[in-house]
């Protein structure tokens, strides 16, 4: 089965979160959506690493923090009739940082979480943020979440 792996840049300003989202292409899978960073997880790598990996692919970015969710994103394909169970990590960004885009999106753009659901149109994925939104304004992330970089 396909691994797959979600990230979710944000940047704090204000001790406010921001989400990172970006358009994919048109001429890609889920083409013209506002989705996170995602992809697939590469032989030999783990999900912590592959998710590093598309972040840095899709935006230039490298996180000062970066941490495990405790939730995943999950979802029904019909078309190869297989439920994905996705592993979900948040890593924060220095607000100093360009964007550099891939090939994969066409544009980008900082959210606050009650923004989310006039533009993410994947349910988990708007939940997702709500509850890293709710994680990050109680300032609870656990030792066990972060991941050494």
């Amino acid at each position: 089965m396909l691994a797959l792996v979600d990230v979710y840049p944000y940047r704090l300003k204000d001790d406010v979160p921001e989400f990172l989202i970006l358009k994919r292409a048109t001429d890609r899978q889920y083409g013209d959506q506002w989705r996170m960073v995602g992809g697939k997880v590469e032989d030999c790598e783990a999900a912590w690493q592959s998710g590093l990996r598309e972040l840095r692919e899709e935006t230039g970015f490298f996180p000062k923090l970066y941490w495990a969710v405790p939730s995943i994103n999950q979802f029904y394909e019909a078309e190869k009739d297989v439920i994905h169970h996705i592993p979900v990590f948040a890593a924060e960004i220095s607000g100093d940082h360009s964007i550099v885009l891939n090939e994969e999106h066409t544009d980008y753009k900082w959210i606050d979480s009650s923004r989310a659901a006039e533009i993410i149109q994947w349910p988990e994925q708007y939940r997702l943020i709500k509850l890293i939104n709710n994680i990050l304004t109680k300032k609870y992330i656990l030792n066990e979440w972060k991941i050494a970089l």
